[in-house]
């Protein structure tokens, strides 16, 4: 008998990725993370298809990946911040998982994300923490619509994390 799936949805830095790979663990399940797995496929960084093709090539490929991958069962996804800015990618990760929602403040999103060089949506040369609030203003009420729970991670690790996502979906560790 398999459980269903876990898809973990929310901004870039919210831990989506670290916190999966701990739930998939504790519940010997397997960790699947969507951009890691274009990156395999296509034999380049999230930053290179970006550059290459453009965002709108990218959420096309991230759309085929997610009608593949969701086949699989006993799962915990990690889906990219902008995979559900696309309807048909809601509705096959609603209809095949549970869909968590790791909530992270501007001001940690801007914290975990100063210093990284692999967002291409935040390569700007503008104001940094203006762009995570902008892109943050057009997800947020997409994952809040979306998701069966929400989790805050603000000053939580991600043992914790993990811990809270399992006991609020009832699972056992």
């Amino acid at each position: 008998m398999y459980l269903k799936n876990i898809s973990l949805i929310g901004f870039m830095g919210s831990g989506k990725s670290t916190t999966g790979k701990i739930i998939a663990e504790k519940l010997n399940y397997l960790f699947i993370d969507i951009d890691k797995m274009i990156e395999s496929v296509y034999a380049l960084s999230i930053n290179e298809i970006f550059k290459k093709y453009g965002e709108s090539h990218f959420r096309i490929i991230e759309n085929n990946i997610i009608n593949k991958a969701y086949y699989n069962k006993s799962c915990v996804f990690a889906c990219g911040g902008g995979a559900f800015n696309k309807e048909e990618n809601i509705k096959i990760i609603r209809q095949n998982s549970y869909v968590v929602y790791l909530a992270i403040t501007e001001e940690e999103a801007y914290e975990r994300l100063k210093d990284k060089t692999d967002r291409p949506l935040l390569e700007t040369k503008g104001d940094l923490m203006q762009k995570i609030r902008d892109i943050m203003e057009q997800r947020l009420s997409i994952y809040i619509n979306n998701c069966d729970i929400k989790i805050d991670t603000d000053r939580k690790s991600p043992v914790e994390i993990s811990s809270e996502v399992i006991a609020c979906l009832g699972m056992h560790q």
